[in-house]
């Protein structure tokens, strides 16, 4: 299950943001969205967790949750629609 996470600290990891969803199970892979021009996060990435319960356990304990001074906001990420 792929699961966006909004509000990060511009100074969180992607080694942060792993750690943070490895407490709830496996964390296939964890990809932090960077600004081009800065180099820096753009306060939102991805993590894919192939165990759906486990994916969910994240959500529900990590949506709200105080991580370097910011509220992060977690939920399954929507597929992007196919514009035809």
């Amino acid at each position: 299950m792929k699961l966006l996470v909004r509000n990060l600290a511009r100074t969180t990891t992607e080694d942060q943001v792993k750690a943070l969803f490895e407490e709830y199970g496996t964390v296939q892979w964890c990809n932090l969205i960077m600004d081009k021009a800065t180099g820096g996060s753009k306060g939102f990435g991805f993590v894919e967790m192939p165990k759906p319960g486990e994916a969910k356990a994240a959500v529900k304990n990590l949506n709200g949750r105080n991580v370097d001074g910011n509220k992060i906001r977690v939920k399954k990420a929507e597929d992007k629609k196919e514009t035809e």
